[in-house]
């Protein structure tokens, strides 16, 4: 099983946009489904977006479409979200996900996991 770590989370403005990283070791990203999820205090951790193994088929949590976009590279062992036009509602902890298996919104589905980067969105 692959280990992520993700990178790329700030502080930034309504209106901006980030660009989160996931880098896998230990193993080779191309055999997993990647996706990304977020999680606010008191909240379960919610779905933003998955893309499939060949990076054929992405789905996105219907508040992000057309903001977030989910990609990877598999020669850099990588996997990234684009966000932008970033609303407060964004602020969260983003972590990336990754299974051999399964693919799909549920978080339970997801065999790794990062520690997660903090997504900040002021007004």
């Amino acid at each position: 099983q692959v280990q992520l770590v993700e990178s790329g989370g700030g502080l930034v403005q309504a209106g901006g946009s980030l660009t989160l990283s996931c880098v896998a070791s230990g193993g080779t990203l191309k055999s997993y489904a990647v996706a990304w999820f977020r999680q606010t205090p008191g909240k379960e951790r919610e779905f933003v977006a998955l893309l499939t193994w060949t990076g054929g088929s992405a789905e996105y949590l219907d508040s992000v479409k057309g903001r977030f976009t989910i990609s990877r590279d598999n020669l850099k062992n990588t996997q990234y979200l684009f966000m932008e036009n970033l609303k407060t509602e964004d602020t969260a902890i983003y972590y990336c996900a990754g299974d051999r298996v399964n693919v799909g919104r549920d978080p339970n589905l997801y065999e790794a996991w990062g520690r997660g980067t903090q997504v900040t969105v002021s007004s």
